[in-house]
């Protein structure tokens, strides 16, 4: 029997096992141990982000922006990507309710879709910096970011309902927004619904230039139906959508750094879209074991229409990735051992068809297309992990997964890199409020269809031809650090440091296409070191002030072929530091910096990329402030300035500046 009948086998054996309630847990973390425990009991390095944090962001990922151990990087405003320790794209496993949110068309270089994820889903962001190998397998290189999702709740049997209504606006990018939510059920069976609608303008970026075309369009829905019939099962149905019709890719369509004319006349994601319908039955067997089986559906839709600088052709893309999941965990604590074992599997399958039309005579021809049409990817995992608390001080977790991947593209090619996996965790309270945490990993990152067989232009002036011959990608990873938490404050700051082989980088064949595009192809041809710390912060000063701070610092060095140089894209030193302050209960005053140090630590790719100044990015700081008032009966008004004095920069790698001076109204009713 193989992996991929024996997970088949697992999922009939936990469908007919009998169940019983779970209990709540304060202080929850699920991302990092598949499970929900006290976030003091998990040795890796994790990071979160609110509801209040992702209802004030425009997109889910750009709540991330204040978190330890995040840098977010964007192409355009629609778009957000998170990097972590360094890493980015598929190097970054992201999730929605512990189900794949990444699919086969994920690059290599920052991916946009983490931002069709609905705000109005989040109930948090949680981010697991380091190689969570046994538990998640291929692509949870750098970390792992998921969104946990809201669930409605009642705890009462008689009916009732709540509702939710934000509308925003903003000076920079000319937003208007509106977010609903109605919740309304009992405790045995209740339902959500929500809808949200967003558009934007053109961006001002500091000193008062608007950059376009930049302007987007967003729309989502929501709806869950959420079910406790007894205290001994629940369960719940999510569907999620959301889409940009039309989102302009701003670094093709504006001039970047070494270039005198954009590479792009047409460059729109029309539509990026994205569909997520997931059931989840969670359930404690009578035996005492948890089981939870999660089943789920994703179709991304990345189409494109695109032009050449001043060229006749207008190139239309239909590229689509139909994702399908099933995973069954089952977990158990039993006396000073805590154990979860499981089995997951996906089929990936994608669809690509692309066309030219002239425009200058009509004439129509059908193309070849980005991705091989009717690639498929089917991954297979079995994983246990164990956590065993010796003595009064001491945990050690440890974990394995079998990884069974099997890529199959339509002219026949099969690649199968299966791969071992483990990694290994400590805590030492060294007091009742102080820990002593380490944890190491090995880790893959297995090719998909984006690294085999991507056929077509790429950002920098490149246009990439297939290679079906890549393997997988290894990962050794480790991180020492100290955590404090207390009813006051708490801490946390860590070290880390990587070593990534057998990267599947972007190199030039040295042949330009006629329309001046250097060819290059994908190759497993580089190795990179990264080290670096992550600190932060959380204090409460008096009963009304509070503070939050996080540092972040990274250093890498890569070698291609024979060739040392920078590592890509690794962000600076970067950091923030917010104030607030209470008043009456009813005023809420925040301030903020947000800064960056210059990074002049480049790769020759990073040299060449019209996004980065080859000079290297400069370093900046930003200031900003708000107010709120909120009344008795469910309004809350909030006032903001961003960027106060009109600081024009750049977040490192991004394809766009930052927004200029910042004004922004919201108006927030619940009840």
């Amino acid at each position: 029997m193989n992996l991929r009948s024996l997970i088949f086998a697992s999922v009939l054996l936990a469908a007919t096992t009998p169940v019983a309630a779970d209990s709540a847990i304060e202080h929850i973390v699920v991302t990092a141990t598949r499970r929900a425990v006290d976030s003091s009991d998990v040795s890796a390095s994790v990071s979160t982000a609110d509801a209040e944090s992702v209802t004030a962001a425009k997109l889910a990922t750009d709540a991330l922006r204040d978190v330890a151990g995040v840098h977010i990087q964007q192409t355009t405003p629609g778009q957000g990507a998170a990097v972590i320790r360094g890493l980015k794209g598929s190097a970054v496993l992201h999730l929605v309710d512990g189900m794949r949110l990444s699919n086969a068309m994920f690059r290599t270089a920052p991916t946009p879709w983490f931002a069709l994820v609905p705000t109005t889903s989040v109930e948090r962001l949680e981010v697991i910096r380091g190689t969570p190998a046994s538990l998640y397998g291929s692509e949870a290189v750098g970390g792992v970011v998921q969104s946990v999702s809201r669930l409605p709740d009642f705890e009462s049997s008689q009916f009732d309902y709540a509702g939710d209504v934000i509308a925003t606006f903003d000076s920079a990018e000319l937003q208007k927004s509106i977010r609903a939510t109605l919740d309304f059920g009992t405790r045995q069976l209740s339902s959500s619904v929500s809808a949200e609608y967003l558009t934007t303008g053109d961006r001002r970026v500091g000193g008062g230039e608007r950059i376009g075309p930049s302007g987007y369009t967003s729309k989502g829905l929501r709806a869950v139906v959420r079910g406790r019939p007894t205290d001994e099962r629940r369960w719940f149905v999510d569907l999620q959508f959301l889409e940009q019709p039309e989102t302009p890719r701003v670094d093709e369509l504006v001039a970047g750094y070494g270039q005198t004319e954009p590479a792009s006349s047409e460059f729109l994601f029309a539509p990026n879209q994205r569909l997520f319908a997931h059931v989840q039955h969670d359930l404690i067997a009578s035996s005492g074991i948890d089981w939870k089986i999660d089943a789920a559906w994703q179709r991304i839709v990345d189409d494109r229409i695109t032009r050449n600088f001043n060229a006749d052709d207008r190139r239309v893309e239909n590229n689509r990735s139909d994702l399908y999941g099933l995973t069954v965990n089952a977990s158990s604590d039993w006396g000073s051992l805590s154990w979860i074992a499981g089995v997951d599997l996906y089929h990936d399958e994608v669809r690509s068809t692309r066309n030219a039309i002239n425009v200058v005579d009509g004439t129509f021809s059908t193309l070849a297309p980005r991705f091989p049409d009717g690639s498929t990817i089917l991954q297979a995992g079995l994983f246990g992990n164990i956590v065993w608390h010796l003595a009064d001080r001491h945990s050690l977790s440890a974990g394995l997964r079998l990884s069974d991947v099997r890529i199959d593209l339509p002219d026949g090619t099969t690649i199968e890199p299966s791969r071992l996996s483990g990694d290994l965790g400590w805590i030492f309270d060294v007091t009742e409020t102080l820990q002593l945490v380490a944890n190491a990993g090995a880790g893959f990152r297995a090719p998909n269809i984006a690294d085999l067989g991507t056929l077509g232009d790429r950002p920098g002036n490149r246009f990439n031809i297939p290679n079906t011959s890549l393997d997988a990608e290894s990962v050794t990873h480790g991180d020492l650090g100290l955590r404090h938490r207390s009813a006051r404050w708490q801490f946390e700051i860590m070290l880390f440091a990587l070593r990534y082989t057998d990267r599947v980088v972007s190199v030039s064949t040295g042949v330009l296409t006629p329309d001046g595009r250097d060819i290059v192809q994908s190759v497993n041809a580089a190795s990179s070191s990264i080290h670096g710390i992550e600190a932060s912060l959380e204090a409460e000063l008096t009963d009304r002030l509070s503070m939050q701070a996080v540092l972040n610092y990274a250093r890498g060095e890569q070698r291609i072929g024979t060739v040392d140089e920078a590592a890509d894209r690794v962000p600076p030193l970067n950091g923030n530091l917010v104030l607030r302050y209470n008043l009456a209960d009813r005023w809420q005053f925040e301030a903020w910096l947000r800064a960056a140090a210059r990074q002049d630590r480049l790769s020759n790719r990073d040299v060449g990329d019209p996004r980065i100044d080859p000079n290297g990015t400069a370093g900046w700081a930003s200031l900003g402030a708000s107010g709120s008032w909120l009344s008795d009966n469910g309004w809350q008004v909030t006032i903001s300035a961003d960027n106060l004095t009109d600081k024009q920069y750049r977040t490192h790698g991004s394809g766009i500046d930052a927004p200029g001076r910042n004004l922004t109204a919201t108006i927030r009713r619940r009840w």
